[in-house]
């Protein structure tokens, strides 16, 4: 939209445009450093064995840090992140529609292509947990001799 320039003012055109988003945005990573700066001169500095450890919820920490973790927490929480993202669709989408459902052919259109949406996101969800990985606590699958191979069948 280009509004009319008044008089005496300088009309810079989208370079001015540019040039301010520039300025702001060099002036938010001043004000970051600067902060990050005066916060490191004033903070108190007086590290103890105590406070070097790591806090795990007011337990002691025993062991290592790098343990490995199941895979199963990392699947879990990828599978939530997957469904709850396209679950935050579902809110614009509703606004938009109630908008266009009085429109004859246009209604019918977004309705549908969100029942085709939410379908695949429901077959998504039937094959990870017809596969077991919604289950936290799996049990063990013994695997016939067949499969074992040769050398275990062999060995006595």
């Amino acid at each position: 939209m280009n509004l009319p320039v008044p008089p005496g003012a300088v009309d810079f055109g989208m370079q001015g445009q540019f040039g301010t988003v520039f300025v702001f945005v060099v002036i938010g990573f001043v004000f970051a450093a600067l902060a990050l700066i005066v916060a490191k001169i004033l903070r108190p500095s007086n590290p103890s064995p105590a406070k070097m450890t790591t806090y795990e919820c007011g337990e002691m920490p025993r062991g290592s840090s790098w343990i490995r973790f199941n895979v199963r927490f990392y699947l879990i929480a990828l599978f939530f992140i997957i469904f709850d993202v396209e679950t935050v669709f579902l809110f614009p989408w509703a606004v938009v529609f109630k908008q266009l459902y009085p429109l004859p052919r246009l209604g019918a259109l977004v309705f549908w292509e969100m029942v085709i949406f939410l379908a695949i996101l429901g077959l998504g969800l039937a094959y990870v947990w017809s596969k077991g990985d919604l289950d936290w606590v799996k049990t063990l699958v013994e695997r016939p001799a067949d499969e074992q191979g040769e050398e275990e069948a062999t060995t006595p």
